[in-house]
């Protein structure tokens, strides 16, 4: 498989070397979580001479004397190089048995830099600081961006890159695959036997057809409001027996393998959170394709999720903002950085300008305010709000 550099997450791991934290990458499975510890393992031998690596893949069947806690923390002290940078690295540690009780006493020598990765549902980032006795800084893997996209195919005419990537997604793992069934057919075997399994598995799920119901509605009501109540009315009218309670449950639980992202909503002129009501975003939007068909491509909803994971790739806090009862897609805040975002296909038609830029212009403060659209068309401004093309955004940061 062709590689290409993912900058953005390997100069955060180069960045805390030598710190005593231990590095958690997390994110979606197939995301490249794998690849980019390898890639990490390259630097650190091209970069730091006096290194010592230690790298165990559980996906590989010589390490599989290693799957309990004991086993893997004799191996590693075993191969323990003094008067050397000690690294360690595993990948997939939630098939190691108490594995975390291996890692504290790891971290509690101060001997080693430690990097793992592991499946989500077993590896929470809510769970970090419970699990380990150290502090654990997380780093967030991402399926490919657009601009990853761009970059792994070589491409140059961005617009039809981009009608590619709405259909084709960021799962690399599907690039190999020359007929769009093909890549279909093993995205959805990422959703179905990966994700959902690895969810099945943490919390003993005894309704595995209700939980794919739930996960189907999400992703046919990506970017709208959405609660649990809402989802239990839907299914209890299609004669399936549940309660709002478990439905929470699994809202939470796909959640917490990163296969969906929740944002809250967030009222512009009050200044508070509200409780009801969030929206829901894949974590790519090619699972949608592959999971409901392509009959109803419902391209606004597509490029709002493509706008939604980027912001989080750049680090943004996001959530829905709410202002005089209408709705404002994104409001991204990081540190004394705000900026209000409206998504759209298409606005060359008078009264979808309209209903995008009005919620925009009532907003009373300083902050930027941005249309991203399909705009094939230069950065304008239209009262103070930039209206940008979707391709010059993601491409340009």
């Amino acid at each position: 498989m062709k590689l290409i550099e993912r900058k953005q997450y390997l100069e955060k791991m180069i960045g805390v070397i030598g710190t005593p934290d231990i590095k958690v990458l997390t994110g979606v499975r197939r995301s490249g979580k794998s690849k980019l510890l390898e890639a990490f393992k390259a630097y650190v031998q091209k970069n730091i001479p006096d290194s010592n690596i230690i790298h165990i893949n559980f996906n590989l069947s010589k390490y599989d004397n290693l799957k309990e806690y004991k086993a893997l923390n004799e191996y590693i002290e075993s191969n323990f190089v003094d008067g050397k940078d000690n690294f360690v690295l595993i990948d997939e540690i939630q098939m190691c048995d108490n594995f975390e009780l291996c890692i504290n006493n790891l971290h509690a020598t101060e001997t080693y830099d430690i990097y793992i990765t592991g499946s989500n549902a077993f590896l929470l980032s809510s769970d970090l600081a419970t699990l380990f006795t150290g502090r654990t800084f997380e780093i967030k893997v991402y399926p490919f961006s657009f601009a990853e996209y761009v970059n792994y195919f070589g491409l140059t005419d961005k617009y039809t890159a981009f009608d590619n990537y709405m259909l084709e997604g960021g799962m690399a793992g599907s690039y190999l695959y020359k007929e769009q069934e093909d890549k279909y057919e093993y995205i959805e075997n990422v959703f179905d036997t990966l994700i959902l399994r690895d969810i099945r598995q943490k919390y003993n799920i005894k309704n595995p057809a209700l939980m794919d119901r739930i996960s189907q509605f999400l992703m046919d009501n990506v970017s709208n409001l959405t609660s649990a109540r809402s989802i239990t009315d839907t299914l209890t009218s299609n004669k399936d027996k549940i309660n709002h309670k478990t439905v929470g449950n699994y809202l939470t639980y796909l959640c917490n393998a990163f296969a969906f992202y929740k944002f809250r909503r967030y009222d512009i002129k009050g200044k508070k959170y509200l409780a009801s009501n969030d929206k829901y975003y894949l974590s790519d939007h090619a699972f949608r394709y592959a999971k409901l068909g392509t009959k109803n491509l419902d391209n606004g909803r597509v490029i709002e999720n493509i706008v939604a994971m980027e912001l989080l790739r750049r680090g943004y806090e996001v959530y829905a903002g709410v202002l005089y009862k209408k709705e404002i897609d994104f409001v991204a805040l990081k540190r004394n950085e705000k900026i209000y975002i409206q998504v759209s296909d298409n606005i060359t038609h008078p009264d979808t300008f309209e209903r995008e830029i009005d919620p925009l212009l009532k907003i009373k403060d300083a902050y930027p305010k941005m249309v991203i659209a399909r705009t094939r068309n230069a950065e304008y401004q239209y009262e103070g709000v930039k209206i940008v093309d979707v391709t010059d955004w993601l491409l340009n940061k």
